[in-house]
């Protein structure tokens, strides 16, 4: 029973696949010069229409981004994979797996990758996931270890540092992407540190909590030297001066920093911009929630955590019930500063509401006509969206109304209807949609939350 089942999910999984090579190619040629194409796949696969994914991710409810991998990863299995996709298909291995190795190959050209799919179609229907990925990373470098000199040499532009969603709790993973020398360096202090505060705090803290605090130190390098110098240990008959490892130039550091007042060495850690969103009751009581863009939902009392000994600068309030409006195409910060905080992230259908402020374009939901009526910026016709979305909208074919306060009705180039409001992303029934979308300007229409539960 257990095998059984196990073959069915994966030909379900086969079946979405090949769902998505055949709207790729329904949709592989352009409509005119100005419809985009893209090649989410590697050499030898076919060309997509850029705007036909977001309409695809639509009907399947989840975001574009993860319909183009779907479609490059099932493209790479059919045209430069064909050994290992026939394996796939029978339901003889996990998709998941025959995707990964998708990934990992696609630098190479149609001809090498060859090489690639004859040793794991061989070996993905018998061994683990880990066995048949190292596999397949070692036969991309042996098919071209040219490629791979120039990806090691790409990759190095492509690292970065990153911060999770915070959870219910308020805290948050660091993910970082550094080279293995200064990740060695970072983990070093990480640990020196926590060794020196586990004097003060290890009664109450394990290792690694002593470690995630430690963490926190690097963020506040005037307090992190004078602790380090505070416990140095220091055995001048032993060690010169100076050491032998350190620059040339840190005597004059330790000066340099040692004449700075005290404004300014706050200064070294640099300037954030953290916005708070609570309620004046919360205010007054210190308790309860605030949403923290970026962080998410903390106690208030967590905020002090938040802010710690910085200089805070602090907003007004936005008062939603007011309206905002302005003649000129571009927005003004008043309305984008009301439009943000009404609409609460990208607007568009699926999308997360990661992005931040300063990642979105304010976009007008009906286009601006400048020979139109005055007052055409404003919340009543905004919403934020990253900018490919925003380039899908204007060039796509997707259309968009502003259906009251925070809430975007959408309807796909074939005619699928979508509401986005606070509460997410919802498929209309026809009869729902056309109501909406002839509704008069300024009559918000909420249809019955019970039909989208039970259609």
């Amino acid at each position: 029973m257990a095998t059984a089942r196990r073959r069915l999910r994966r030909l379900a999984e086969v079946d979405e696949m090949l769902l998505a090579a055949q709207w790729a190619a329904v949709h592989g040629e352009p409509r005119d010069d100005r419809d985009p194409m893209i090649h989410p796949g590697g050499d030898g696969t076919p060309e997509l229409r850029e705007y036909a994914l977001a309409e695809l991710a639509m009907a399947q409810e989840t975001h574009a981004m993860t319909a183009r991998s779907l479609i490059a990863d099932t493209l790479d299995l059919m045209h430069r994979l064909p050994r290992t996709w026939a394996v796939v298909a029978a339901g003889k291995c996990e998709p998941w797996v025959a995707r990964r190795v998708a990934v990992i190959s696609r630098p190479l050209l149609a001809g090498p990758v060859d090489l690639v799919d004859r040793a794991v179609s061989r070996a993905i229907a018998g061994h683990a996931p880990s066995t048949v990925l190292e596999l397949a990373r070692a036969k991309v470098i042996e098919a071209d270890p040219e490629t791979h000199a120039a990806e090691r040499d790409r990759i190095r532009h492509e690292r970065y540092v990153r911060l999770s969603r915070s959870d219910e709790f308020g805290y948050r993973h660091v993910i970082a992407r550094v080279t293995a020398g200064d990740a060695a360096w970072v983990d070093a202090t990480v640990e020196r540190v926590a060794e020196i505060l586990a004097s003060t705090h290890g009664h109450d803290h394990n290792h690694d909590e002593l470690r995630s605090i430690a963490m926190g130190w690097l963020a506040r390098p005037v307090d992190l030297l004078k602790l380090l110098l505070d416990h140095a240990q220091t055995d001048a008959s032993a060690e010169p001066e100076q050491p032998a490892w350190a620059p040339d130039h840190l005597a004059d550091t330790v000066e340099r920093l040692c004449a700075l007042p005290t404004r300014k060495l706050a200064a070294l850690r640099g300037r954030g911009h953290l916005f708070v969103h609570v309620t004046d009751a919360a205010l007054r009581s210190g308790t309860g929630v605030a949403r923290v863009e970026g962080v998410g939902p903390v106690m208030v009392e967590q905020l002090a955590e938040l802010l710690g000994h910085a200089d805070v600068t602090l907003q007004p309030v936005l008062d939603l019930a007011a309206r905002p409006r302005s003649d000129a195409y571009e927005h003004p910060e008043p309305v984008k500063d009301h439009v943000w905080v009404q609409a609460g992230g990208d607007v568009f259908p699926f999308s997360p509401r990661s992005a931040t402020r300063g990642q979105v374009d304010f976009d007008h939901s009906s286009p601006y006509d400048p020979a139109g009526p005055p007052g055409q910026t404003g919340p009543h016709n905004s919403g934020p969206l990253r900018r490919r979305h925003h380039r899908w909208k204007t060039h796509g074919r997707y259309r968009c109304r502003t259906a009251g306060p925070g809430r975007h009705l959408w309807q796909t180039p074939n005619g699928l209807c979508f509401l986005v409001d606070r509460s997410g992303t919802r498929r209309l029934d026809d009869d729902e949609a056309e109501l909406m979308l002839s509704a008069p300007e300024g009559v918000e229409i909420h249809p019955d939350p019970g039909r989208w539960a039970h259609g």
